[in-house]
């Protein structure tokens, strides 16, 4: 048009109109909710079957979800480019599917409003007539009358018809009282005995100061009976309750292994409320017996599924106790239960620990309130407190779980604790989120439960892959104050039924030689960055015990990816207790890795979409009337690109992912919005590892290590950095000069040829700044070029002289080195050995001469710890220490015996 024409005018006013009332039209049907709403799905019909309407559907941009139903030749199509709600049919390439002539019909799909017929349940209106309901505040949680802030939505699992029917759950503990009229209905005596007593009668033994009152209390949680007008109602209400008393006596390790061996073919879930000593100064765990008990439950529990075990964390916090000394909360067999107050507040008493798994409300400071149930004498207390609480309260939500889908395995409970859980208002200073995007923390694990998320997601639940395990280890090491220890792993994917590619639990187990172990903290780096505590400091813990192959576990790399380099720090405060010249030993420590090889949630084909919390129908002997749940879009379910991480994908490419593996190429603010994850972020960006994104670099800049002008690393094509300042220029500052003036003709010879960058770097005052990324040959000279800068070619024997630009000697005995220093080599030269950093033509005393794996030279090791001088390793004492005396190769510390005794030596081993 003639834009000067009065017609042309009109007309644009015309368009311009009709444009800003379209829009107005839109704004006011999606406002007022009126009108049409279309979606982008289509609903088509094509002959010719499945293959054709595949071919239609990928020529333009369409995925078949399939055939509607059992309407022949009709087909559903959806488009993931289309705005997936809108007030009116947007058009473009996908409209061309109208055209086509071998579709025969089609349709865009608009939202239909539908009504559910019937009463809106009100959740307040449960009520229950057993008097202590109304108090039960951590169950009804979302009353007006309570103060907690979130729930554990026990209320909402149970309105789906679960309550824990035909689940058997025992409690190790000492005994219950199976005649409470709180528990006499749902009393279970084929999942009950008295070790203790040797008997079947698990009655708790009465006394004067009732010291057996725990285990009563821990039932009624568990499985009180409902609307019998006495005390409570516990979470699983029309579970199967046994007791094993256990407690009350000597515990020995066959009192415990007998106790958690008892019926596991019919028992489903053992909770236990106990543990070593929470004084801050014990490391303690499961004897031989016990541990062979809990593999045995693991292996033929449940007919194969395997025994579940939930453990309270502990109550040590005064003491300043870390729960990764209780052998029994940080086994990969038990799940480890922590406790928050009502307020979300960590309790006085709670430990921490690296092995918690989630966490439940308990009892906190005086003024607030604790939990409800059944005591000893048939009587009923709101005085229950401590991790005992969150214990039972678990396994009575896993009950429910079970219900939903009695099929799950030990495993399975698990992976449902970690998916469900979350961190609600809890609050603590170390909530992360891990590389697969779970949040977790040393107080309360995952976070706090949710029982109805854990019966949907159980019922509709696939069996996760088989248990793989990956171990490796690495030998002694000296302890300064801080001591990194790394061991590099694939994963064993050389071992195809060892092989671990998805994280589960990982374990330490280490041998540490300490004159003061309460000055350890331990903490384990994995591959993807997360870093997690496996040991605190411990004020009362002054054994010089050190650990002896104790097994430290962690749930906080739960499905990270396992290859990498994982690295073990070990920090020794040094206190006033303890002499400071006398230095730990890290003898031995092995990474043993658990997981599975294919993706847990969609093994059979590799990496899948993500599966959400869609509702589901409670059974119909439960509700007669079972809701109508509101539609919802067809969620994709093929095959995810492999950057996806396990919150799956909505669709097969790499920006469909809903949480990347390693990083995602994002906006500048790294949210999740247009993203698309990739394995390394491209040039002109820098990988941030705290949001696992790729941030631009600053204009200019083709690597950097931040945003800011000073963070770069070289620049892009034309623009030369100024390495004093490290930022990218379109000139060089006037004291400098580009790269190429320096090197001559040859250099732009190559330059010519397109082999160097055409970014140059500016040398302020000839200093050389080395990028030692390309390595090439000049032409007749035997110069390198690192990066774009030009260094000597150093043979055997020397190393590159940054100040000189040339090639000096290494020390005589070293055959490659870093420096003129003895302390500096590499290799060793021939002749030579390596010991300490330093090549020697003989080992010192203390140290044996023997094989370095992956060097060409001979290695000195370290002598036995008593031993003067050695043979090789092991006991191969030549000669002791002052002190000690040499028997059968073995330095054994003097002892001076009286007359008619002798001397009992004992090798420990």
């Amino acid at each position: 048009f003639d834009l000067g024409h009065p017609s042309a005018v009109c007309c644009e006013l015309t368009l311009m109109t009709s444009f800003i009332i379209l829009i107005l039209i839109t704004v006011e049907t999606m406002v007022s909710g009126h009108g049409d709403v279309y979606t982008n799905h289509w609903a088509v019909r094509i002959t010719g079957g499945q293959e054709q309407a595949d071919k239609i559907a990928a020529k333009y941009g369409y995925r078949n979800l399939g055939q509607i139903g059992s309407l022949e030749d009709h087909y559903h199509f959806h488009h993931s480019k289309v705005v997936r709600r809108a007030a009116f049919s947007l058009k473009g390439p996908h409209s061309f599917i109208h055209m086509d002539h071998k579709v025969e019909w089609a349709q865009q799909q608009v939202v239909k409003p539908r009504v559910k017929r019937q009463t809106q349940n009100d959740p307040s209106l449960i009520h229950f007539n057993d008097p202590k309901w109304s108090n039960m505040w951590y169950i009804h949680c979302n009353d007006k009358s309570s103060h907690c802030h979130s729930e554990m939505n026990i209320l909402a699992a149970w309105q789906r018809g679960y309550t824990g029917k035909n689940v058997v759950v025992t409690i190790l503990d000492d005994g219950i009282e199976r005649n409470h009229p709180d528990l006499a209905q749902n009393y279970d005596h084929l999942a009950s005995y008295d070790v203790n007593g040797n008997d079947h009668d698990p009655t708790p033994r009465y006394d004067p100061r009732n010291e057996n009152i725990h285990g009563t209390r821990c039932a009624g949680e568990v499985a009180a009976v409902a609307n019998n007008s006495h005390c409570i109602v516990g979470i699983a209400y029309n579970a199967h309750i046994g007791g094993i008393r256990m407690l009350d006596g000597d515990v020995t390790d066959i009192v415990e292994a007998k106790s958690l061996g008892i019926r596991p073919d019919y028992i489903d879930i053992y909770s236990a409320s106990w543990g070593p000593k929470d004084d801050g100064k014990t490391v303690d765990g499961p004897g031989p017996l016990t541990k062979q008990a809990f593999e045995q439950g693991i292996i033929k529990g449940r007919k194969g599924l395997g025994s579940i075990f939930v453990w309270a964390s502990g109550n040590g916090g005064q003491q300043g106790d870390h729960c990764s000394c209780d052998g029994y909360t940080s086994s990969i067999y038990t799940i480890s239960i922590s406790s928050t107050t009502e307020n979300g507040n960590k309790p006085w008493y709670l430990e921490m620990c690296s092995s918690i798994m989630a966490t439940t409300y308990s009892s906190g400071e005086f003024d607030e309130r604790k939990i409800v149930t059944t005591d000893l004498r048939q009587r009923c207390t709101d005085g229950h407190t401590g991790t005992s609480v969150s214990a039972p309260i678990v396994s009575g939500i896993i009950a429910l779980a079970l219900e939903a889908n009695l099929l799950l395995t030990w495993r399975d409970v698990q992976h449902l604790l970690v998916k469900t859980s979350r961190p609600a208002h809890l609050k603590a200073d170390d909530w992360k989120t891990n590389a697969v995007g779970h949040r977790v923390s040393h107080l309360y694990g995952f976070g706090l439960v949710d029982a109805e998320a854990m019966v949907v997601e159980a019922k509709k639940w696939r069996t996760v892959p088989p248990q793989h395990t990956c171990s490796q280890m690495r030998e002694q090491i000296t302890i300064c104050q801080r001591l990194n220890s790394s061991i590099t792993t694939s994963g064993c994917s050389e071992e195809p039924e060892q092989q671990v590619v998805y994280l589960e639990h990982v374990v330490v187990k280490a041998l540490i030689v300490h004159p003061r172990r309460g000055d350890l903290e331990v903490n384990l780096i994995s591959p993807s960055g997360t870093k997690s505590q496996l040991l605190a400091k411990r004020l009362f813990d002054s054994s010089n015990e050190g650990f002896r192959n104790w097994e430290f576990m962690t749930v906080h790399f739960w499905g990270e990816r396992a290859e990498g380099t994982w690295t073990l720090e070990i920090i020794d405060s040094l206190s006033k207790l303890r002499n400071p010249e006398v230095l730990g030993n890290l003898k031995e420590w092995r990474l043993i890795l658990y997981g599975t090889s294919q993706n847990p949630y969609h093994p059979s084909s590799g990496l899948h979409s993500h599966s959400t919390m869609s509702d589901i129908q409670a059974p119909e002997e439960i509700l007669e009337e079972p809701e109508m749940e509101e539609e919802e879009e067809d969620e994709y379910d093929g095959p995810c690109h492999s950057e996806c991480g396990v919150q799956g994908c909505d669709g097969p490419d790499a920006d469909h992912c809903r949480n990347c593996v390693h990083f995602s190429l994002a906006n500048s603010l790294c949210t999740f919005d247009f993203r698309s994850c990739v394995s390394h972020c491209p040039l002109g960006h820098y990988e941030d590892t705290a949001s696992r994104c790729c941030r631009r670099c600053y204009k200019g800049c083709e690597r950097c290590v931040g945003q800011s002008a000073g963070d770069c690393l070289s620049c892009r094509r034309g623009i030369y950095l100024d390495t004093l300042n490290s930022s990218c220029s379109d000139n060089c500052p006037p004291d400098s000069h580009t790269q190429d003036t320096l090197l001559g003709s040859k250099m732009k010879k190559l330059k010519a040829r397109g082999s160097v960058s055409g970014a140059f770097d500016c040398h302020l005052f000839l200093n050389f700044v080395l990028k030692l990324h390309i390595i090439i040959q000049l032409w007749g000279f035997d110069y390198s070029l690192a990066g774009i800068t030009c260094v000597p070619e150093c043979t055997t024997g020397t190393f590159l002289n940054l100040e000189e630009m040339t090639c000096s000697s290494c020390h005589s005995s070293c055959r490659t080195c870093t420096g003129p220093g003895k302390e500096e080599c590499i290799q060793c030269a021939e002749g030579h050995l390596q010991q300490e950093w330093r090549c020697v033509q003989t080992c010192a005393p203390g140290y044996y001469s023997g094989e370095a794996a992956g060097a060409p030279h001979k290695m000195c090791h370290r002598c036995e710890e008593n031993c003067l001088s050695c043979s090789g390793p092991g006991t191969t004492c030549t000669k002791c220490k002052e002190g000690y005396s040499l028997i059968s190769r073995t330095c054994i510390v003097n002892a001076s015996c009286n007359n008619g005794e002798f001397e009992i030596v004992t090798h420990i081993f």
